[in-house]
């Protein structure tokens, strides 16, 4: 791969608008403070450094909790996120360690991982989901995800309750409707072969013709746990979305959902420190404080500047705020700007709606651990489009690591980086 580095003056990117209220986090209050809207590695411990932040975690249970600033908040999910230092994690332990990969579309996952795991290629998730040993289903959030088979089985009856509530927006359309009936009519056909949304709901519209086409679809995706199918999903592939259940693609039953105590103290381990809101805003749920609160005696906890109780695994790395963060290029929609009811964690005050536009989320590039500016592959360039002026050093590191990305995900091939800025107005 060669790479030509070139500038331009000003990019003529327009800045992104005020995103829709159901299709992006709140603006924050002019505190800083946002409104309100993992399992550790086969070895049994999240890697990374160990050295806490100043102050020591509250004893578990204690009241009295010490305050972590923005940038220690930041340091640590970087570390929980392996974007601090690249893991050295199999893909199966990253995948299941992150709970999963937001997936609305099929590249995310790869340049998610790409960004931090050492040693991967995206032949690696390819070959993952080619083998059923991943999958890509609707879980959090009521998103799709990029699963381990063994979350595909356990995290989808976890957050059913969200899923009974999107069905309850379409029930105008479904009166009359039996869901029983169409949960087992639906499941029939699509395990006697994958069928695409179009398909299937023509097949129920047979069955109810007065329903509403898309609620009925709608009704089946949220009854059912269905996957997406390959080729969808593969890289370097194209495909038609089709669906089929997860018991008949994985090849095995539907599990019990797991406690939710373990969920939170999987999500703490990817995503913490952090607050009941924060979870909820991960999982799509609500009425988890009592989770928290039964957990309590053996979590530490923790106080942000705004004075919100955080909560964390006591072992949990907690690295120095003054650790450098070095440049990293995420994907659209990645999770770790969007698994937090408060994201100046990583999204400052200032550059606050300027990754997302209406329901599109941007790939983001971070600088020194923070939202920074965005960056896109057109033709055969990188454009790399900051939100103000790099200096020389940070420019240098951020075209670096652009480097990187490229030789990764796109080997053999020439490309240009570019330099530029993203307008506003």
């Amino acid at each position: 791969m060669s790479v030509r580095r070139t500038s331009v003056r000003a990019m003529t990117t327009q800045q992104p608008g005020t995103p829709r209220k159901s299709a992006a986090p709140s603006k924050p209050a002019a505190s800083g403070k946002s409104a309100a809207p993992s399992e550790p590695a086969a070895s049994g411990k999240p890697a990374g450094p160990s050295k806490p932040a100043p102050g020591k975690a509250s004893a578990p249970g204690k009241a009295s909790a010490p305050v972590l600033g923005t940038r220690a908040l930041n340091r640590a999910t970087l570390e929980r996120q392996m974007l601090l230092r690249r893991s050295s994690r199999t893909v199966p332990q990253a995948v299941t360690h992150l709970l999963g990969l937001q997936a609305q579309n099929v590249k995310p996952p790869y340049y998610a991982l790409a960004a931090r795991l050492d040693g991967f290629a995206p032949e690696h998730l390819s070959r993952l989901m080619a083998d059923r040993a991943v999958a890509r289903m609707v879980t959090l959030r009521s998103t799709l995800h990029t699963h381990t088979a063994d979350d595909c089985l356990t995290l989808r009856p976890l957050v059913q309750p969200a899923r009974q509530r999107e069905l309850s927006i379409f029930r105008k359309g479904l009166v009359g409707v039996d869901l029983d009936r169409l949960a087992a009519i639906a499941r029939e056909l699509v395990e006697a072969a994958p069928r695409t949304m179009p398909q299937l709901r023509e097949a129920l519209l047979a069955e109810w013709p007065d329903a509403d086409p898309q609620a009925l679809g709608i009704a089946a995706r949220c009854t059912l746990p269905l996957v997406q199918v390959t080729p969808r999903g593969l890289w370097g592939h194209s495909g038609q979305v089709a669906l089929t259940t997860a018991e008949r693609w994985l090849g095995r039953p539907a599990e019990p959902a797991p406690p939710m105590d373990d969920v939170v103290l999987r999500y703490l381990a990817a995503f913490g420190p952090a607050s009941v809101k924060d979870m909820q805003t991960w999982a799509g749920l609500t009425r988890l404080r009592e989770v928290f609160e039964r957990l309590r005696p053996g979590l530490a906890t923790f106080r942000d500047e705004n004075g919100t109780e955080l909560f964390d695994l006591p072992d949990a790395p907690r690295p120095d705020a003054a650790v450098p963060a070095p440049p990293r290029f995420l994907p659209e929609f990645d999770n770790l700007l969007l698994s937090h009811a408060d994201r100046t964690r990583v999204v400052p005050p200032e550059h606050w709606g300027r990754s997302w536009q209406g329901s599109m989320i941007h790939p983001a590039l971070l600088v020194d651990g923070f939202l920074a500016g965005l960056w896109k592959l057109t033709g055969d360039a990188l454009v790399i489009e900051p939100f103000g002026t790099l200096t020389g050093g940070a420019r240098a590191e951020v075209a670096e690591e652009g480097e990187r990305m490229l030789a990764v995900m796109h080997p053999g091939t020439s490309y240009d980086i570019r330099f530029g800025t993203v307008r506003t107005g």
